[in-house]
């Protein structure tokens, strides 16, 4: 009869291999070239970042430990392959229940599955009314902390914890009303002001309660193998701030943003890919802002974002025909610069 021992003994033994002195050792090395980058140093070579992310499958069957052990499993697996000097590969396990509508769905949105990914219903209330979620009885939360709770007590010391997708206070309030809420901006301020102040305070909780319970030098934000920062850096999602003039996004959303930026001790990244630029003199003045993600429209907006920022802003590159590697590079220096691929 299987008494579990064997599966006991597999879990410690992938911790061990994940907590095992090089592992650790090259996770430290990598992040202290990023920390080298912030700090405002140039890097003798510069800086690639490749990592890979390793997915906590929820299943009804089993429970949040189980699935912990999975993906640290995974992660044993490629701890070898991680020991690259010439691009830091760091090794991210990240539940991403409802992909980037988790938020969504805690705020009351109904999602499932279609294609292959995870949707969300629009709310049919009006703007304005928005009712912050009890997080006590949610079970998406629940096991969502049951997840990170379970990898912290693995203590594989050399991987890294990637956050749920926390979004952002405009990229949640498009994805519950769609179009509605971009209306009610100019014509109701007041509700539109409401309902980011409700989702914003809700987004700052959650944030809270990951830095309170994930060890810092492993929490990192979503996708974690591609936009790992020094610990104590918190990251958000611009992915809507497209679809808003620069006046609009100064006058509604500059500060929610800041602010959830401004819990973290060092600041933190915005992602962008589409076009963007509008806000380059908002974000040059965000002192919380320390780092911009770019990919696809926004990557090939690259020399614009490294001209317009501050000297204390990183650029993370997903380089695309136009922006190369090779483009940013000569364009940088390699100073402020991670480039988000393999080195050539």
């Amino acid at each position: 009869m299987d008494t579990g021992d064997a599966g006991s003994r597999d879990m410690a033994a992938n911790a061990e291999i994940l907590s095992d002195p090089q592992v650790v050792l090259r996770r430290d090395r990598g992040i202290e070239r990023l920390t080298e980058l912030y700090a405002g140093n140039r890097p003798p070579t510069p800086m690639f970042l490749s990592g890979v992310t390793f997915p906590v499958h929820a299943t009804r069957e089993s429970k949040p430990d189980d699935w912990v052990a999975s993906a640290l499993a995974a992660a044993a697996r490629h701890a070898n392959a991680a020991s690259d000097d010439a691009v830091f590969r760091p090794l991210a396990v990240e539940f991403g229940s409802r992909g980037v509508h988790f938020v969504d769905a805690l705020l009351g949105a109904r999602t499932f599955r279609r294609h292959g990914q995870w949707w969300a219903q629009r709310l049919t209330t009006p703007v304005g009314a928005l009712a912050p979620p009890d997080l006590d009885a949610d079970e998406m939360w629940h096991d969502a902390r049951e997840v990170a709770q379970a990898f912290v007590e693995r203590g594989a010391e050399g991987a890294l914890f990637g956050s749920p997708t926390l979004s952002s206070a405009l990229n949640v309030a498009v994805n519950l009303y769609g179009e509605r809420f971009l209306e009610t901006l100019p014509t109701d301020p007041d509700a539109a002001f409401r309902d980011l102040a409700t989702i914003n305070t809700l987004l700052r909780d959650l944030h809270r309660w990951y830095r309170e319970h994930v060890p810092h030098e492993q929490l990192q934000g979503v996708v974690a193998a591609h936009r790992c920062q020094p610990p104590g850096f918190g990251q958000l999602c611009g992915c809507s701030t497209q679809l808003l003039s620069a006046e609009m996004y100064r006058d509604f959303v500059a500060q929610p943003d800041a602010d959830l930026l401004g819990d973290y001790p060092g600041g933190g990244m915005i992602h962008l890919c589409g076009g963007h630029t509008q806000h380059i003199p908002v974000w040059r003045d965000m002192s919380a802002l320390r780092a911009v993600q770019l990919n696809d429209d926004a990557a090939d907006d690259f020399e614009e974002y490294y001209r317009g920022l501050r000297d204390d802003q990183m650029l993370y590159l997903n380089p695309t025909a136009t922006m190369t590697a090779a483009r940013a590079i000569s364009i940088t220096g390699g100073r402020r610069l991670v480039v988000v691929a393999d080195a050539a």
